[in-house]
């Protein structure tokens, strides 16, 4: 990208970088700007760190994907997970309970591709049958499974505490953080990004401005003058709670009953998802609780895989909005023709996982590359005005 001075964008004392959103990626971001050695870098979030939507997520670590670069992003990120004390100071954040993915009937082939791709790639994944699957997790149904993918090394973490970790190491290295600040819009000149607007009216410039907003970062973008196809998506969450034995020990994804789930509390909960939900949800207007209703029907859904969740206590639901793009990929770059400004937006639910080599990228389209760091060009905000939208060779039909 171009760069330039931020003394010529604003007057002296500005940062040279604004990171719009405190979640999993901006932290992330943040982060890795001050490792590469910029110092003036300022986080801007509208509540607290990880207090949006990254605190909601359900958090899998897994290396399943059917596109590479997001396998590629997913093995970098989990090197950095497993390296958490290392590189940020912090204690570990992940989980390691195993991942497992099952596909509909007639999509064992694209399964098999594409835990050959992850293999080829570094991952550490296998396939495993109905007995395998008996095995490893006895109180899971198998008797629809002829394959399934395996990742011993696959779990789970907390949103909000990768992202409180990743913004406390930034902050340990010299970026700034104004939490309860809400941006209003983005400041442009012609053809640039130059600052951000506040709420009460303070404006802040920058040489570079990124926009890691999450659901909230369409309404920013249409302030400069972009349209960006990402549309918000509602989901929802049942907490179960059981004695250890009628719970999953896994993490999984279960294309068969549409549903996710994994274990929590050292197995005496279950969280369970769903694929899908409602469009065009308002994240200030959605509440934090699934209603009786909706935790139900979740229930019964993942009970097909895990029967004896069917009997178990509900301890709650959560809810949370996705910002889904139409190739359910994210938006990782600079929007052509408005320089000044990078977009890490569009997540689609697969921003948790990811965030670490997400973050690592977009530094270096900031400050240069660093060795290692995974390259983003294939989820680049422009792609589908150049009718480009990703498309995996071995593609699951709810992928």
């Amino acid at each position: 990208m171009t760069r330039w001075s931020p003394r010529a964008a604003g007057p002296a004392g500005s940062p040279e970088v604004i990171v719009v959103g405190a979640g999993v990626i901006g932290a992330a971001t943040a982060f890795h700007l001050t490792r590469l050695g910029v110092r003036d870098v300022l986080v801007l979030d509208r509540g607290a760190a990880g207090s949006g939507m990254s605190c909601r997520s359900s958090a899998l670590v897994r290396m399943h994907y059917t596109f590479p670069a997001e396998v590629e992003l997913a093995l970098r990120s989990d090197a950095m997970f497993e390296e958490w004390p290392e590189l940020t100071g912090r204690p570990c954040c992940i989980r390691r309970t195993g991942f497992v993915r099952i596909v509909r009937p007639g999509e064992e082939a694209a399964l098999r591709a594409n835990v050959a791709m992850q293999r080829s790639l570094g991952a550490r994944a296998e396939l495993i049958d109905a007995a395998g699957l008996h095995e490893l997790a006895p109180a899971m149904y198998a008797g629809d499974v002829e394959c399934a993918a395996w990742e011993p090394e696959g779990g789970y973490g907390d949103g909000a505490v990768v992202a409180g970790d990743l913004l406390a190491a930034a902050r340990d290295r010299g970026a700034a953080y104004r939490p309860n600040t809400q941006v209003s819009s983005l400041l442009t000149s012609p053809g640039r990004v130059t600052g951000v607007a506040l709420a009460d009216g303070e404006r802040i410039y920058a040489g570079t401005v990124l926009l890691a907003a999450g659901v909230w970062s369409p309404p920013l973008l249409r302030t400069a003058g972009v349209t960006l196809p990402i549309e918000t998506e509602l989901h929802k969450v049942a907490v179960l709670a059981h004695d250890r034995w009628e719970g999953a020990p896994v993490a999984c994804i279960d294309s068969v009953s549409q549903t996710y789930f994994r274990p929590e509390r050292a197995g005496a909960m279950t969280l369970v998802g769903s694929f899908t939900g409602p469009r065009g949800a308002d994240p200030d207007q959605v509440g934090n609780t699934a209603s009786a209703e909706d935790v139900a029907l979740l229930v019964k859904a993942a009970s097909h895989r895990v029967p004896a969740l069917a009997d178990t206590g509900i301890a709650g639901g959560v809810t949370g909005v996705y910002d889904m793009t139409p190739d359910a990929r994210p938006m990782l770059g600079e929007v052509p023709g408005l320089d000044g400004l990078v977009v890490a937006a569009g997540f689609s639910g697969m921003g948790f996982k990811i965030a670490p080599a997400v973050g690592e990228a977009i530094a270096g389209l900031i400050a240069g590359p660093p060795p290692g760091s995974v390259g983003i060009a294939p989820f680049r905000p422009g792609r589908f005005a150049d009718g480009a939208p990703i498309e995996p060779p071995y593609p699951y039909s709810d992928d």
